[in-house]
């Protein structure tokens, strides 16, 4: 199955390792070094120009990558639920 982030980007579930809130998230400096590090390596997908709610980490071909999508965790982990897959987020398992 798929998850549409926001604009014209989808990934497989499967792909997913983390969804984050961007409000609550990057209040620790772990997750602040992860960003910065990930965006000086290229690693980051802006989806629109808004400003991001949540961002998305996957893991594709081997390769990291994360997304920055305008729409809230929240609504995202909705669309996870209703999927049926089961996936970890935050801590929860979804499904």
């Amino acid at each position: 199955m798929f998850l549409h982030l926001g604009g014209d980007y989808v990934v497989f579930e499967k792909d997913i390792v983390a969804i984050c809130d961007m409000d609550t998230s990057t209040t620790s400096k772990i997750t602040c070094d992860l960003l910065k590090d990930a965006e000086k390596e290229g690693l980051i997908i802006a989806i629109s120009n808004e400003l991001p709610k949540s961002f998305i980490v996957t893991t594709q071909e081997n390769m990291n990558f994360i997304y920055l999508s305008p729409i809230s965790s929240t609504a995202l982990r909705g669309r996870l639920e209703n999927s049926g897959e089961r996936i970890a987020l935050g801590g929860f398992n979804i499904g």
